[in-house]
């Protein structure tokens, strides 16, 4: 079983940063393991933000691109997403996932004035 903890959601400002930690414990080779970040606004499906491979290669929302950065730290099987530039079009709750195994809690971000 995964256990995946999201952590530094809140409330900013547009063009505003914040940076999301994701930990990951349980039974899972996290160095192996791609780990992505999804986001649900209200009365909107689920979409895919960012992901990230074992080799640390990324793919990210045409609407983010350039302004987040998925990354990792294998060592302290976390995964991190920051968020710059950020608009009141990314408020919405913030998931982890490891594709096939599981989320996380979420955590909500809100881009308001």
């Amino acid at each position: 079983q995964v256990q995946l903890v999201e952590s530094g959601g809140g409330l900013v400002q547009p063009g505003g940063s914040l940076r999301l930690s994701c930990a990951a414990s349980g039974s899972i080779i996290f160095s192996s393991t791609i780990m992505a970040w999804f986001r649900q606004a209200p009365g909107k499906e689920r979409e895919l933000v960012a992901r990230i491979t074992s080799g640390a290669s990324t793919y990210y929302l045409r609407s983010v691109m350039g302004r987040f950065t998925i990354s990792r730290d294998n060592a302290k099987k976390t995964v991190y997403l920051q968020m710059d530039s950020l608009t009141p079009e990314d408020t919405a709750v913030y998931y982890c996932n490891v594709p096939g195994v599981g989320w996380g809690q979420g955590t909500q971000v809100t881009v308001s004035s």
